[in-house]
């Protein structure tokens, strides 16, 4: 089995939370090799109730690479991290992690959906977006902010630190 490139994305409106998750993922994956700029997250009002609004998102890279299989134990853990940062019973912060391997971006949710397929007791992953012709496309179920341009420039950037990592190690993935 091949090693795939942890990713990240943050959701959230108190950005101070973004240095508990880095801390977070340097404990398990060693400091983000890749930290995107800060975006707004205005494409859905799913979170603003819960979270507020003026919601912002980071995407990480982490350089320690996984096992595919890995990706449900990393999102139970994310999804204790979001339950021990909550302030009165509502998430400041939203998590998703997932990988990226040369053919594609894989995201792990806990929402189930005709797309996706369980990889342990109610996670699920899908594949968000998938390589060709030298960049990534979105599916029909993409959502839209992984599917503009910018999201996939971002992706498109990971993958390369990513295939230069599998390059100087000589691995085969």
């Amino acid at each position: 089995m091949g090693l795939v490139k942890p990713v990240v994305s943050v959701i959230t409106a108190a950005t101070e939370l973004y240095e508990e998750v880095e801390y977070f993922l340097a404990g398990r994956f060693g400091a983000p090799d890749y930290v995107s700029p800060q975006m707004s997250f205005n494409q859905t009002g799913y979170y603003a109730k819960e979270m507020g609004t003026g919601l912002v998102r980071r995407i990480y890279a982490c350089p320690a690479l996984m096992r595919p299989d890995e990706l449900y134990t990393l999102k139970l853990l994310t999804v204790d991290l979001e339950t021990r940062l909550r302030v009165e019973g509502k998430r400041r912060v939203n998590i998703d992690p997932g990988y990226l391997s040369l053919a594609k971006l894989v995201l792990a949710t806990t929402k189930d959906n005709v797309h996706r397929i369980c990889i342990g007791e109610g996670v699920y992953a899908e594949v968000t977006l998938y390589f060709k012709k030298g960049r990534f496309h979105p599916w029909p179920w993409t959502y839209p902010d992984y599917a503009n341009d910018e999201y996939r420039a971002i992706f498109g950037g990971i993958r390369q630190i990513y295939r230069r990592q599998v390059r100087e190690k000589g691995k085969v993935l």
